[in-house]
Parts: structure tokens; sequence; C-alpha cells
């Protein structure tokens, strides 16, 4: 009998490889391509275009990978060329477990090896590291790799199989890497993020970049979890958010070597910190350094649109701008000396100009009635002299016209005295709901005009602003998302009290801002438009349909208190009743025995209905019942919308007022209401509607 034959060599199965990128300097921070990426490197490697220097966009076209050159090159922004690798075998790191890729060129000696040992099913073979580590392959789930404890000597001395050993993987599929499927390629709407002040914006010291990068991410959570009908019809893609950077323009102008002069030695780190954070507030007041910073985040924002455009020729959603803290006030004075349609305003003015200068010459003519000095009239008129020339006049001017002294005085006192009026009762350009007052542009006073609003040089809500030429974007935006927003207060300190409701944006008629409800640098802006009805903010919905836990309690709470107050006020007062009631005859017991049961019965009725009484209803539920009208400065919408806090930050609002400021960027209550009205303005809705959402 003869003996059973051994089994054959096992079937070898080629590696599926995985692209890889490194950050410079991050010797070990190897972070996977997203699948589609993969995928995308992979083809173009197969298809002979490594030795050309081809061009792959990854990363949802942010970045470009230079095939030849193993490179991955940010397009929008500047930062360190990162290296890439087409990877199939990984060992243990030394940090945090994490896998580490070898080099290609290695990967493929240890594949071929593993094909030998799998195909003669021969083990333990034994390879050398160019960094003369040995790597030895047991078994096919077992592959160590030892680190020589000492390199390699003058003796000549070989390494050895000492040192602490690592676990060696083939395949990105046994080991422990999150690998994402990628991005939707169909971009519905593009938003460019302003960053506040400092080069940090969040409380680990990520630069924008980093922060905007959480913030897409969340966007795609997001989308996947409220948006999953219009996604499965394809109705939907994916909102782009792109950094916009000033900070680094603004500090390389020389100003921090003039502030390095006179920066004192003492507490070292906090004087260059605030140097390099806080004093952009100031910067940003200085008309110098104002001109560099609008100018720096317009042609940024156009230069991005415009590349923007060129790489995504198909493009024909919107595009929205958001800013935090600092750079939504950029943003504000910006939209607010933006030109809605110049086109259009050229040819109305073109069209009027006869009836508008008649009507000129006609108040004109008013005033010198007024001012007994009608007999000038004809020389106004000769020198097509209307209102607002005529409050544009020197003394020289009126001399040349041949008006003698006295009614040149006259005149002049007129026109100085309207002046002084004008700068006391428009202190705040277009807050005069009632009037709707043309505001004066800090060139031209024109105190008793009664234009329309919108056509007023284009400085609306803008008294007080830094005097700077504010550039022009090369859109419309759709929306304005402002968080942890200043832009309340610098109204305020620069005299604007209120806000004519009338008032909107010139170009952009979405405005919402955004803030945690601890957050010491946000400041609401309704009040302003609204200053005699007290209300409270729009508490914006959690992501999951529903208040926090600790904040249901606290209004559980206090609902309970007035419902035992009331029942204790009831009994009470059938108590004092039944006391200061004048003792009855014995006879008329009974009776007075059923006028106290239907005295208790109506008792018990009323404190069974506690939730029909105003002072019962919950704060948000009056807000929901009566509509508030805030103006046209979102469309008609409510602006100020205030965060959830988390229930360990209601237990010291302090602690946690600097986190309250930076959590914009991971916060998914804010990223949903972004997208949600972005989308509500293409007819898309959520898949269901969050409790407390307009």
């Amino acid at each position: 009998m003869s003996d059973p034959q051994p089994p054959g060599p096992a079937r070898y199965e080629p590696v599926s490889p995985h692209w890889f990128h490194r950050r410079a300097g991050a010797r070990e921070r190897w972070e996977p391509f997203s699948n589609q990426d993969s995928e995308r490197l992979e083809r173009a490697r197969a298809a002979g275009k490594e030795n050309e220097d081809v061009v792959v966009p990854t990363s949802g076209g942010r970045y470009d990978v230079h095939l030849k050159k193993r490179q991955r090159v940010a397009v929008y922004w500047e930062e360190e060329v990162s290296e890439v690798r087409r990877c199939t075998w990984f060992y243990k790191g030394d940090k945090d477990n994490k896998y580490i890729p070898y080099s290609e060129a290695f990967s493929e000696e240890l594949e071929e090896a593993y094909m030998v040992a799998v195909t003669l099913d021969e083990w333990k073979k034994k390879l050398e590291s160019p960094s003369r580590e040995v790597i030895i392959l047991h078994n096919p789930k077992l592959m160590v790799h030892y680190q020589p404890v000492a390199a390699s000597d003058d003796w000549g001395s070989t390494p050895t199989e000492q040192g602490r050993p690592r676990t060696v993987k083939r395949g990105v599929e046994n080991i422990a890497a999150e690998i994402p499927n990628g991005e939707p390629l169909q971009i519905d709407h593009l938003v460019f993020v302003v960053h506040g002040i400092g080069p940090a914006c969040d409380i680990r010291f990520r630069s924008i970049v980093q922060c905007v990068n959480d913030f897409r991410a969340v966007s795609h959570s997001m989308l996947q979890a409220h948006f999953r009908k219009a996604q499965e019809q394809q109705q939907i893609g994916r909102v782009e958010f792109l950094p916009v950077n000033w900070h680094s323009a603004l500090h390389s102008t020389g100003v921090d070597v003039d502030l390095e002069r006179i920066t004192l030695p003492s507490i070292n780190r906090l004087r260059h910190f605030i140097n390099d954070t806080i004093l952009d507030v100031f910067f940003y007041n200085s008309s110098t350094y104002c001109q560099t910073i609008v100018d720096t985040v317009a042609s940024e924002m156009n230069r991005l649109y415009e590349l923007f455009l060129q790489r995504n020729p198909l493009f024909s959603g919107g595009v929205s701008i958001a800013g935090h803290s600092l750079g939504s006030l950029i943003l504000f004075d910006l939209l607010t000396n933006q030109k809605a349609d110049p086109e259009e305003d050229e040819h109305s003015e073109e069209g009027s100009r006869t009836a508008s200068s008649s009507r000129g010459t006609e108040e004109v003519k008013d005033i010198l009635q007024k001012l007994e000095l009608s007999e000038y009239c004809d020389v106004f008129e000769k020198e097509k002299m209307d209102r607002q020339a005529l409050f544009l006049c020197t003394e020289e001017n009126l001399k040349e016209m041949g008006i003698p002294l006295g009614p040149r005085m006259k005149i002049l006192h007129y026109i100085s005295s309207k002046a002084e009026t004008q700068d006391q009762s428009t202190a705040a350009p277009r807050t005069s709901g009632e009037q709707g007052a043309k505001p004066a542009s800090p060139s031209q006073h024109d105190p008793d005009s009664t234009d329309d609003a919108r056509n007023c040089q284009y400085r609306d809500v803008g008294l007080g602003q830094v005097s700077a030429n504010y550039p022009q974007l090369n859109y419309k935006p759709t929306i304005f998302f402002a968080f942890g927003s200043p832009i309340g207060m610098f109204l305020t300190v620069r005299g604007v009290k209120r806000i004519n409701p009338n008032y909107s944006l010139p170009t952009c008629k979405g405005f919402f801002n955004i803030f945690h409800p601890f957050d010491p640098v946000a400041y609401r802006i309704e009040p302003m438009i609204v200053p005699d009805l007290e209300f409270e903010p729009m508490l914006l919905p959690h992501h999951k349909g529903r208040k926090r836990m600790h904040l249901e309690l606290k209004e559980g709470l206090t609902r309970m208190s007035v419902d035992l107050k009331n029942n204790l006020l009831g009994s009470l007062r059938v108590a004092w009743q039944s006391f200061t009631r004048a003792p009855l005859p014995a006879v008329e017991a009974g009776s007075a025995d059923a006028e106290a049961e239907a005295e208790a019965e109506a008792s018990a009725e009323q404190q069974q209905q506690p939730d029909t009484k105003p002072e019962e209803t919950p704060p948000a539920v009056k807000e929901e019942a009566t509509p508030i009208n805030v103006g046209m400065l979102n469309g008609g919408n409510r602006i100020d919308y205030v965060l959830q806090e988390k229930p360990i930050e209601s237990f010291n609002e302090y602690l946690f007022a600097l986190q309250g400021h930076l959590c914009y960027w991971e916060s998914e209550d804010t990223v949903l209401l972004v997208l949600k009205e972005i989308y509500q303005t293409q007819g898309i809705t959520l898949d269901q509607p969050l409790p407390g959402s307009h």
C-alpha cells in the first residue's frame, strides 16, 4: 500500500495594493487615500502612465498626485508636498501601534519571497531590509520584523534576530486602517471659509486648512444621515468648503519685525502670542493694515473661485461664504460695500437723470425760498445745481457763482447746521426704520435725502468702518454664515445703534449668526433690528432630532416647579376662603358641605389645566407661536441661532468659554444648519424635519 500523497502547494494570490501619503516631516504618519482615489491611481499606473508626468486629482480635486514623482500637491492653498507610496507590505511602528508601509522596492522583494514560500511550501524565509533589519516569514499568518539592538560595527557583525520583534502584515486588508470610500464627484455648492485672529483656529492650535477639513468631513456624515433620500435619488452630491487664509499675508508685510523691536523681553511667550493673535483686531482697525486684510480676503476668494471654475467647468451651483470670529466681521464689511448690480444701476441712473435733476432743482428752490433767497434760483438752475451738489458747495464755489457775502453766509450756515443734524440723528446709517433714511457716506452729507436706502453709495450700516477701498467680489454670495461673531459689538462701538428692518446686504440675501451660548466673543444681531422687543435666539435643533437630555431635564424641572406653585396657591386659596367664611347654622351644614365640594371640584379642575395658563408656556413655544419680524437682513427669516451646550459644559460656563468660541469646526448642529439652508435654496429638504427648525 503506497503512502498518501502530501497535499499540493497552496495557490498564490497576488496582493492588492493601496496608495498612501505622508506629510513632510511626519516619519511614521502615513494616511491612506480613499478607495476611490487609490483605484484611480492604480488604474493610471496600470495604463503605463507611471513614466509620464501624469497628474491625478484626488481628495475631491483639492490635491493633485504627480504619479512619476510620487508627490501629492495641494491645489488651492500652500502646503508642503507630501510623499506618495504604493503600499502592499506593512510593519507595526513604535508609536500608537500604527502600521507603517515598507518601501515599494522592498515590498516587491517581500512579495517575491512570499510567492516562492507559498508555491513551494518552504517557510522560515529570512530577508534583510535596506536598513539591515531582518524579516522572517515563519508561515502565512506569522511574519516578524526584528530590529537589531546595535548597528553594524567595524568588525562586520551581521544583523541578528535580537531586539523587540514587530508584526509584519501583507495587504491593507490585514491592518486596522480606516479607509474612506471617497467623496461624491458632483459638487452642488461652494463655501469659502475665512478664519479669525491668529494662525491657529481651534484649541489644538490647528490651521484653518485642518479645521475646514474637519468641517467638510462632518458635512459628509451629515449628508449621509439627513439627506439619504436625495443622495439615493442622485439629486445631490456634496458641498465643497475651501479655506481662505489672510493672516500669513498680513504678517509678511514686515510688521512683525517692527513689533519685535518694541516688544518688552519679559513674559516672552505671552507677548509673542498677543502679537501673533490679539493684535489682529487692532490691525483691522488701522486703515493701512485694514486695506491689506480686505484686499487679501477678497483677492483670495476671487482667485479660489476662478481656479475652482477652471477645475470644475461643469459647476453650476451657488457660492456662499462663512467667517469665524474676526473673519465674519471682515466679510460683513466687504458685503456691505458690494455693488448690487452695477450695470442695472448705471442704466437706471441714465434713464432717470432728467427726472432726478429736475427734482433736485426744485428742492434747491425750496431751500432758497426758505432762506428768502428766491432771487438766486436762476443762478443755481444755470449751474445745474441740485440738492446733493448744494451740500458739497464751499464758500469759494458760491463766490465764483456770484452770490454776495450775505446770502453766502446764510447758505453755508444752513449746510453746516444740516450736516451737524445728520451726524447726530443718523449715527447709525439706515437705522431709522420709520423714515427709511439714506445713510451718509463719509465723503458726502445729504441730510434731507429721501432716496431709497438701497442706492446709498453702497455704504450700508457702514458708519465707523475703517477708511478703505473695499474690493468687489466676482460672484454674488447666496448665504453669509457667521460663527462666533462680534459683528453686533463692532457695529455698536462704531455708533450703529439700530439697523433698518428693510436693510439687506446688497449682493447677499441670506445671513445667519450662529453662536455657542458660552462664546465670549459672540454677540447678537436681532436686538439691533427689533430693540423694543425682548426675545430669545432660535435654539439650534440637535442633529439627532431632539434637545440634549440636560436641557430637557431643566425644562421639565421648570415646568414641574410652576405646576407645584400653582397647586400650592390653589390649595391656600381654598383654605383661606374656608377660614374667612362666617359660621353657619347646623341646619345649613348640608348646603355648606355641598358648596365646599363644588369649590374643591372647581379648584381641582383648575389645577388639572395648568398648561392653559400663559405663564406656563415654555419660552420656545411662545417663540414659535408668535412669529417675530426681524427685518430683511435674512430675507425675513430669523438671524440669531444658538447652539445647545453639552451636559459637561453646563457645569461651569467660564471653564468652557474658550472651547465655546472654538467649537464650530466639529459641531454637527452647526454643519447641519449650513447644509439645510444651502440645499433649501435648491428645493431639497431634510429626510425628516428636525423639531424647532423653520
